[in-house]
């Protein structure tokens, strides 16, 4: 709270702490006197999932198989954390982030494929993963993020081609200017939404 009485400035600010809200949010701005507050709760929100997760896990039993999910959660996570991504919740076989920044959460989903190609072309069984991107206005509660945006983002990482990265139009409109390509794959019929829906993939050099 910014207070201005007889000619002097008083700034209140009350801590929220390090909660969800702040985690995902970001922390509160400073305001001059009189002026109206206005914050974005707009966010990208990503989604990664695990290609073939069930048969990996009969072919290679549980143990087997959460190696093969700790080093996913291990290169998402280092990915998240370079472009300034939060990471919401594990998801059993992925990972759902939120970003403040739209072209960072695509520049994460392409970090996080060109780190699996050069994991994959060292080691096997290889790893193979979808991501999909929305942005929108989530709604925040009990450290979770709800909302159409995030449903749309699960849904475009559900039709994601296996080691590509499937975004909204928005996304794609949101990064004009930026150095990143997409390529339209038409409109699906997405579970939960009334009309098709316009996907892009993002088109990008393996390095």
């Amino acid at each position: 709270v910014h207070r201005e009485s007889h000619g002097l400035v008083a700034n209140n600010i009350i801590e929220i702490g390090e909660g969800p809200i702040n985690a995902f949010l970001g922390a509160p701005p400073l305001h001059q006197p009189g002026e109206e507050y206005v914050e974005s709760a707009v966010r990208a929100i990503l989604f990664t999932d695990l290609c073939d997760s069930t048969k990996q896990t009969q072919e290679l039993g549980d143990e087997g198989f959460m190696v093969l999910l700790h080093e996913h959660d291990e290169i998402v996570r280092s990915a998240l954390h370079e472009r300034g991504g939060r990471e919401v919740k594990h998801t059993g076989d992925g990972i759902m982030a939120s970003f403040a920044s739209i072209s960072g959460a695509v520049e994460s989903g392409v970090d996080i494929q060109r780190s699996l190609k050069r994991r994959n072309e060292e080691a096997e069984p290889y790893i193979h993963l979808r991501i999909g991107i929305s942005v929108g206005e989530p709604v925040t509660e009990r450290g979770d993020l709800f909302g159409a945006a995030v449903q749309l983002s699960a849904r475009l990482c559900a039709v994601a081609s296996a080691d590509g990265i499937a975004v909204s139009s928005a996304v794609r409109d949101l990064c004009l200017g930026k150095l990143l390509n997409f390529v339209s794959k038409g409109k699906l019929d997405l579970k939960g939404f009334a009309e098709p829906v316009p996907i892009f993939e993002v088109r990008f050099q393996p390095e």
